[in-house]
């Protein structure tokens, strides 16, 4: 997943075995740096906080997971998210422990929000599962949900097969198939409705005018009586 013979891989390396030992909430720039083997003033230029070495480490995971994903041409497409999930879980799985601190230094960096969400992104991509427009991007939020809860779940679960984590994934996926189902149906229904009214409104126009239906402006009953001292 990470290639070590560059500075910055080296660096995310190191990130991850600093964390594995001690608490990430603790390790510095300074420990990072030295465990690499790279000078402060490169790490400086390569990666000004922690968050930006997540943000790196979160777009390499991506990487292994794309490059293993191999998609069926008949595969249902949350069946192949799934797929895409737990493969994602299997390159993370050798830096649990590493994992287990990271998350446990807290609520995450605001600057992590977006790598955050390009990772669910490109997961969804992944599995043929559409991303853009407001459709796409609740269904980006909404797997950054899922993912958020079932991570939790695969940092405690020891079990090599991972049957905890697949039956949590695989439940939280169902019921988030039928929530979209049913978001897509109104939005559908929306949209329509939207399409419908104007239209409808322009033709009960056209057809008051064509029928004589249409008020013509009261001429002013003071202005149009006669004076009676003319």
């Amino acid at each position: 997943m990470i290639d070590q013979s560059t500075p910055k891989g080296r660096i995310l390396a190191a990130a991850l075995e600093c964390a594995a030992g001690s608490s990430w909430a603790e390790v510095s720039l300074a420990d990072v740096a030295g465990q690499a083997k790279v000078p402060l003033g490169e790490m400086r230029d390569l990666f000004a906080s922690k968050s930006a070495i997540i943000a790196e480490l979160l777009r390499a995971v991506d990487r292994e997971v794309l490059n293993r994903i191999d998609k069926a041409p008949d595969q249902d497409k949350r069946d192949l998210l799934f797929d895409v999930l737990m493969t994602r879980f299997d390159v993370l799985a050798p830096h649990k422990a590493a994992l287990k601190s990271i998350a446990q230094a807290g609520a995450a960096d605001l600057a992590l929000a977006g790598p955050l969400l390009a990772s669910q992104h490109w997961m969804l991509q992944a599995a043929g599962i559409d991303t853009s427009g407001p459709g796409g991007a609740l269904r980006v939020a909404g797997l950054a949900g899922i993912y958020a809860s079932v991570f939790r779940t695969w940092l405690e679960d020891d079990d090599p097969g991972q049957a905890r984590t697949m039956a949590v994934l695989d439940r939280r996926l169902r019921r988030a198939e039928r929530a979209l189902r049913q978001l897509d149906g109104v939005a559908s229904a929306a949209q329509q409705l939207a399409t419908a009214v104007p239209s409808f409104l322009k033709r009960l126009g056209e057809a008051a005018r064509r029928d004589g239906f249409t008020r013509e402006p009261k001429s002013d009953p003071v202005a149009g009586a006669e004076d009676p001292k003319a």
